[in-house]
């Protein structure tokens, strides 16, 4: 019987111990995407350049120079006020720090890139924030490069295209951040005494002070479909009432539907309706 029994201490020999384990079938990185929205898992190829779900419409959250390239001429795009210095005015631990790894990470200089470019040959000054730099917090330098941006346009007597994407104030320079709310709603109206058109696009976040003053500025207001907008968050709100809100509460339809905003226009025709508004401001001749 004890031909029948287990060794029990023995060494299992690989005959091929010399060569090297066949590669083992792997999945590339960043294949699937998951849509915030509907919750659906997608191979990336389906929501295509403009990063669109297929299923529901929502437009996932891009870079500020992804957006460019969706939305201007090619080549058109002339950069402004690129270098300004970010201080830290509360001495917030490591803020100086952190602004520097984004500025690598992300390629910008701040939280908004500004500048003017052509949208289908229409001559426009341009903002766009982008989410990926710190979510887009409104701090000093964000409020001095928008604040600029509508004075320049006001010399030059160009139209504001503006996306806006933010978490809020950024909390690491205090008050100075808040103070930007009412700067550069102050440069819009000096825009608007110009007579120059200001077209605001809400996307996904736009929320606390940007919400609160110059996304809502506009003398039209788009928004991407299922975009995010609101000031305080879900929760606070409900718990400061004590209501049970709507599901869609604070998405661009809940919006469209009371009155907070004009349209609600898919990413791939922003390009062509941005150009159409602009030319028909022109047309009427309304900054004369």
């Amino acid at each position: 019987m004890g031909l029948f029994n287990k060794k029990k201490n023995y060494i299992r020999i690989n005959p091929n111990r010399d060569t090297m384990p066949a590669t083992k079938p792997a999945v590339p990185d960043d294949m699937w995407a998951k849509c915030p929205n509907c919750k659906r898992t997608l191979y990336k190829k389906e929501i295509g350049a403009e990063k669109v779900c297929p299923h529901c419409g929502y437009s996932f959250r891009i870079s500020a120079w992804e957006r460019l390239a969706l939305t201007i001429d090619e080549k058109s795009f002339v950069d402004w006020d690129n270098q300004l210095e970010q201080k830290n005015p509360i001495d917030f631990p490591d803020y100086l720090t952190k602004i520097d790894n984004m500025k690598e990470k992300t390629g910008l200089d701040e939280a908004v890139l500004t500048g003017k470019a052509t949208i289908n040959g229409q001559e426009v000054a341009i903002g766009v924030m982008d989410a990926n730099f710190i979510m887009g917090s409104m701090g000093t330098v964000v409020g001095e490069k928008i604040t600029r941006l509508f004075e320049k346009a006001v010399v030059e007597k160009l139209p504001v295209v503006l996306f806006t994407a933010s978490g809020g104030a950024r909390m690491q320079e205090g008050i100075f951040s808040l103070m930007q709310m009412a700067k550069i709603s102050a440069a819009v109206k000096r825009h608007s005494n110009a007579g120059l058109l200001y077209i605001t696009v809400l996307t996904d976040p736009t929320t606390g002070g940007v919400t609160a003053s110059f996304a809502m500025e506009g003398d039209i207001i788009l928004a991407e479909p299922q975009t995010l907008v609101g000031f305080a968050g879900r929760r606070v709100i409900e718990q400061t009432i004590r209501q049970q809100l709507p599901e869609d509460f604070q998405k661009a339809e809940f919006l469209l539907q009371h009155g907070f905003i004009d349209q609600i226009i898919p990413r791939m025709m922003l390009k062509d309706r941005l150009s159409e508004f602009v030319a028909f401001h022109q047309e009427k001749g309304w900054c004369d």
